[in-house]
């Protein structure tokens, strides 16, 4: 039982409403929530609403066989009563302007789920009604069975979109939101502000679960949901499983690094790793391990206490000097660098990085292997995105790089994946579903360099 909620556009509150409906709900049932596409940051509010860890669906990374086992293994990790997704974009935005490829509507489709649409309904009455049909007709396999009208003026402006809508695109409208600035959300320059950095955020969360109670049929919604039917079409696995040696693997996780697929942690400890958290911001040193994955997260943020950590950084450079395997990720990339801002970093590589202010990628990426490396061999390719504000500065030099960029930008001249020893830092995030060979590879890695 499950349903996608998307948007005619961005910033048409997607992620208040969704996230308070999953709230509103988790009151009386278990709701998994997912996110369509790439994204770290509405899952911890997902999570926080509901209980459960928020999965990625994405069809640029996952095939609609991995899009289907990914929903399925989640539902039943969880336990399910309801599945709930949250779209990204508008909800036919993908990476052509006529596929489907990286939008909501291809996860709609893979799931076979009835779409909820949320519609900017400001200065709107009839015209809300044309939007809708030509939403409907543009695909007609995309069953939209509901629509909720954001940005209402008073209740008699929702009745008469509502009207409009239901009457002329034959579409039921279970809800409508007056334009309210308490439920808002902050931005920063990779989108909302974490989840993990609101002190508040769980009376916020409160707030958007209280006002959809309020505000949206509920009961229409369920019934749209129960109305879903089995979930039918082929699985494909998420990831390779093979290495039977048991090892440890460090993973950097607190207020600095909280960018991490759960899946990616999932394909290691299916590879027989124990997963170790630590923290670079507040731990003296690495704990006993045999590799460590650093990924994304806000290292520009906190760049005074991690370069204050001067313990931390001298024990993950001699970890690196011992040939012991480190993958890192954006973040993580800038963490292993010289310097942050002229703040001192680990110095595994030593090229500064500097914020910017303009975006320097922001895609899905294609890549390559050109050397073997501890996660990919030569010639190998996977898949991932990449989004930053940051830049490596690598001069005249001429690193190693793991990665040729097929699609994408990378971190110098279509190369990324800075490499040396057994360390690979890249700016390109990795779903194990685009790389399935990632936990295998890397925890046999870290066997071999025990």
């Amino acid at each position: 039982m499950r349903a996608v909620i998307a948007g005619t556009g961005s910033a048409v509150g997607k992620t208040t409403i969704s996230t308070g409906i999953m709230r509103a709900l988790s009151n009386e049932y278990d709701i998994q929530p997912f996110k369509a596409g790439p994204d770290y940051i509405d899952p911890t509010y997902h999570g926080l609403a509901t209980g459960n860890i928020s999965r990625n669906l994405d069809s640029f990374f996952m095939s609609e066989d991995q899009i289907r086992e990914g929903f399925q293994r989640a539902m039943k990790i969880s336990n399910a009563d309801f599945g709930i997704v949250e779209g990204v974009r508008g909800l036919y935005e993908g990476i052509s302007s006529l596929n489907d490829v990286g939008s909501t509507a291809s996860i709609a489709k893979a799931l076979n789920a009835p779409v909820i649409l949320i519609l900017n309904s400001k200065s709107l009455v009839k015209s809300a009604a044309a939007i809708v049909i030509g939403f409907k007709t543009l695909d007609p396999s995309i069953k939209i069975e509901g629509v909720i009208l954001n940005y209402i003026k008073n209740r008699k402006h929702y009745l008469k979109t509502k009207e409009a809508v239901e009457k002329l695109a034959d579409t039921t409208v279970i809800g409508g939101i007056s334009r309210n600035d308490s439920i808002k959300v902050e931005e920063r320059h990779l989108g909302l502000v974490p989840a993990i950095e609101r002190q508040n955020i769980l009376q916020s969360i409160e707030k958007w679960g209280d006002v959809m109670a309020d505000n949206i049929d509920l009961d229409a919604l369920i019934s749209i949901m129960k109305g879903s039917g089995k979930l039918s079409g082929g699985r494909a696995p998420l990831w390779d499983e093979g290495n039977r040696n048991k090892v440890k693997i460090g993973v950097a996780m607190d207020e600095v690094f909280t960018f991490y697929y759960r899946e990616n942690l999932e394909a290691l400890e299916a590879n027989n790793a124990d997963i170790i958290p630590f923290s670079p911001l507040h731990d003296e040193e690495l704990p006993d391990v045999d590799g460590i994955y650093i990924g994304g997260g806000y290292p520009e943020i906190f760049a005074n206490e991690l370069e204050s950590n001067q313990s931390m950084r001298k024990s993950i450079l001699k970890f690196h000097n011992e040939g012991n395997p480190i993958y890192a990720e954006c973040g993580g990339l800038m963490y292993l660098s010289k310097s942050i801002n002229n703040r001192n970093m680990c110095n595994v590589f030593n090229y500064p990085s500097t914020m910017t202010k303009n975006v320097q990628a922001l895609s899905y990426v294609i890549s390559e292997a050109q050397r073997d490396n501890i996660i990919l061999k030569k010639g190998e390719s996977f898949r991932g995105h990449e989004f930053h504000y940051s830049k490596v500065d690598i001069g005249n030099a001429k690193p190693k790089f793991a990665f040729k960029i097929l699609r994408g930008k990378g971190i110098f001249g279509s190369q990324d994946g800075l490499m040396e020893n057994n360390t690979v830092a890249s700016y390109v995030h990795t779903h194990v579903a685009a790389c399935t060979q990632f936990g295998l590879n890397f925890t046999t890695n870290a066997y071999l360099h025990e």
